[in-house]
């Protein structure tokens, strides 16, 4: 890499680094600015500058080593791609107008200069937005597995009872998720009564209604009875004026009148013990 570059950059690290911070923070989405404090946005600040600074010093092996952790800290921090290839256009232009007012670009050493300026970021762009495309690609997957065990628990109450807590929309994937779980946490648990709370989900329409039905029926296939509760008013016009039939399921409307319901189902009841605070 050119000399004169590299000399310049290493002798304003600091000076460039104030100037970039103030650039971008004027370029940046305010969001970007108030996902983290101050104080961290200006310590990732100057780890991007020493990465991009490494990237001249550091063997390439070292390079990708520190570009790894800092794409997962931006990922974490919700910096958006286009925010750090931004950052990097920014230190670049920085340093090439940094060096055209020390006189260190001229006429004669400009198209030299320029070219050396190309070989230098746009690989070491390429690698970031690799990296960073790697990385994100990475925790979407970890956060998708995350959020698929979350999205359909099965959750014993009492002995023989379990409860499936529903929230939020249900799609074709999701009601396969809810299908496994319920199979698995029914024989599991060893459940008699298995209870699917709607209270969370918005929209009840006919594909919902199918994946509850298709669920309820895989439940009996194992030995276990279904209770839909949950349903809100809203829900049940709904449900009537689609025509949908739930004629083989006991539904409640909370979820406390169905573990009453489950209770009785299973020879149990709730009693008031006289003398009890």
């Amino acid at each position: 890499m050119n000399k004169q570059i590299v000399d310049y950059i290493q002798t304003n690290r600091e000076a460039m680094l104030t100037d970039w911070i103030e650039e971008i923070r004027e370029q940046a989405d305010e969001r970007i600015i108030r996902v983290a404090s101050d104080q961290v946005f200006i310590g990732t600040s100057r780890e991007f500058i020493d990465l991009i600074v490494s990237n001249i010093t550091d063997s390439n092996e070292e390079f990708i080593a520190k570009l790894s952790d800092f794409a997962e800290k931006v990922v974490r921090l919700g910096w958006p791609l286009t925010f750090v290839t931004k950052g990097l256009q920014t230190f670049g232009k920085i340093v090439f107008e940094g060096m055209q007012e020390a006189g260190l670009i001229t006429r004669d050493n400009q198209m030299d200069i320029v070219y050396d300026f190309d070989k230098w970021l746009t690989p070491m762009t390429n690698e970031i937005v690799s990296m960073y495309s790697t990385t994100w690609e990475r925790t979407v997957s970890l956060q998708k597995i995350a959020l698929q065990e979350l999205s359909a628990p099965l959750i014993p109450v009492f002995e023989k009872i379990t409860v499936m807590p529903l929230v939020g929309t249900i799609d074709t994937e999701r009601a396969k998720q809810i299908m496994e779980n319920l199979l698995s946490g029914v024989v599991k648990h060893r459940s008699e009564v298995v209870l699917i709370d709607i209270t969370g989900v918005p929209v009840v329409d006919t594909m919902v209604a199918h994946h509850i039905i298709q669920a309820a029926d895989a439940v009996r296939l194992v030995g276990a009875k279904c209770m839909l509760v949950g349903i809100r008013p809203e829900i049940a016009q709904t449900i009537v004026n689609l025509g949908i039939e739930l004629n083989q399921f006991t539904t409640k409307n909370t979820l406390k009148k169905g573990i009453e319901a489950a209770l009785e189902i299973t020879n149990r009841k709730i009693v008031n013990v006289e003398g009890a605070e």
